[in-house]
């Protein structure tokens, strides 16, 4: 990790630029497109072409990138439902157990947080209409592994809210198949129907539709770059949930914390990916050199598969004066993932203003939330945690205003409204209120 001392440096490290930028512009990335395409294509022109075949093609433009960019060849998109049913029985009973746990957690927490459906009247006169949306397209990241936790933390959720249609798309296997494991997981969370479809074609496809994928209200997941750009390029079509950027983990600990603890939180963290963003601040220069040293001890036991060395030496480890300026240096990167190891994180919640989940004390840390806690870990990136949320039912339903003004009322408000239209020049709408006065037996003003 690089190591720096005082806020001022710490927050020239934690500046942000556009984290879709970054992912754009890796030579890997570029090569592997040049490849595939065989033109220098760039990501953003990929996507172009991906989307629009697949809103001309459908089917067919769905198979055809599916077999370039993955080699997959597929004589059906859709996942029979016998077999999303039966996928269970593949698992051994210990995990079946575990996601059974998962899954209870996860709904009990969404049913508590759950919005109130129907019309809720404000007044006599004024109220708003709660409904949930008709179908949700769910991404659920796949091919060489399988993420049954980013099923249910997406499909529970929406079931929760009442959508009445939830379906899932994810890459298919190298056989063309979904891993048992995410099967079992969508038939835990009550979806409807799978699509063994990933990457931008899959996005295209439930935003638009095609003769065996649905066009669906909105979607929901994160996914690589592609996904990421095609989820861009779809909105205002569909909706979507967020533009989901590397994950992200920031670490407030105090000089109490456990070293061992620090290291195994950051390195969890990144293993998601190289692009992670790991940052550890602290108060504590002691602090600071035990997490280097165990870092390098915990990382040296890892399997070679785990690989998140790329992410860690890019990770930021900053001593602060106080605990205070830490908080101000997470509130102005404002992550996805918060951890506060420190004596009395209550404290300094206090404090906190923007990060897409918050883990209180050693007990909490952020991979529990990502398999059992309860919330989604659905989350905010890229600094989005300024603005918006947690994935949760509230995505899932939709408001309408309800007016059912009396005459009173009209006799009341109407010549403020006239006013105001005629100020903004929109003659129609002042006459519009007058015709309602005339038949009150009201005399409007001129």
């Amino acid at each position: 990790m690089r190591r720096v001392d005082g806020f001022a440096a710490a927050a020239e490290l934690l500046q942000r630029g556009d984290p879709l930028d970054a992912l754009r512009g890796q030579p890997a990335l570029l090569d592997g497109i040049r490849t595939t395409f065989g033109e220098p294509l760039t990501p953003d022109q990929v996507v172009t072409r991906i989307v629009g075949d697949v809103r001309v093609r459908g089917d067919a433009a769905v198979i055809h990138y599916t077999r370039l960019v993955s080699g997959v060849h597929l004589t059906s998109l859709e996942v029979p439902g016998r077999a999303v049913a039966a996928a269970a029985d593949a698992l051994d009973s210990s995990l079946l157990d575990a996601l059974c746990l998962a899954a209870s957690r996860i709904r009990q927490f969404h049913q508590a947080t759950a919005v109130r459906l129907g019309v809720s009247w404000v007044s006599e006169e004024l109220g708003r209409l709660v409904l949930p949306l008709q179908r949700v397209g769910l991404y659920v990241p796949g091919g060489r592994y399988s993420y049954p936790s980013s099923v249910l933390m997406s499909a529970i959720p929406a079931k929760v809210a009442g959508v009445n249609e939830v379906i899932v798309a994810t890459p298919p296997s190298a056989d063309g198949t979904v891993p048992p494991l995410t099967l079992a997981a969508c038939a835990m969370a009550g979806v409807d129907r799978v699509f063994a479809v990933g990457g931008a074609q899959a996005i295209a496809a439930l935003a638009y539709g095609t003769e065996t994928v649905p066009r669906v209200d909105k979607i929901c997941g994160p996914g690589n770059v592609f996904v990421t750009l095609a989820k861009k390029m779809v909105f205002g079509s569909v909706d979507i949930d967020s533009l989901a950027g590397p994950s992200e983990v920031l670490i407030i600990a105090d000089g109490a914390a456990s070293p061992v603890c620090c290291a195994a939180d950051i390195l969890a963290q990144a293993e998601h990916d190289p692009q992670t963003a790991v940052v550890l601040l602290t108060d504590s220069s002691r602090l600071a050199d035990c997490v280097e040293r165990e870092l390098e001890r915990q990382l040296a036991q890892l399997p070679p598969a785990s690989a998140p060395a790329e992410a860690v030496g890019r990770g930021v480890l900053g001593v602060v004066e106080s605990l205070s300026d830490a908080v101000r240096l997470s509130n102005q990167f404002a992550p996805e993932h918060l951890e506060l190891l420190v004596g009395e994180p209550a404290a300094l919640l206090a404090g906190i203003r923007n990060a897409g989940c918050i883990c209180l004390g050693e007990q909490s840390p952020v991979v529990m939330g990502d398999y059992i806690d309860g919330p989604s870990h659905v989350l905010p990136t890229g600094g989005s945690a300024r603005f918006s949320s947690v994935l949760g039912v509230h995505d899932f339903v939709k408001y309408s205003s309800v007016a059912r003004l009396g005459g009173a009322t009209m006799s009341d408000l109407g010549p403020a409204a006239i006013q105001i239209a005629r100020a903004e020049r929109l003659e129609a709408h002042a006459r519009a209120i007058e015709a309602r006065l005339r038949r009150a037996g009201d005399t409007p003003s001129s």
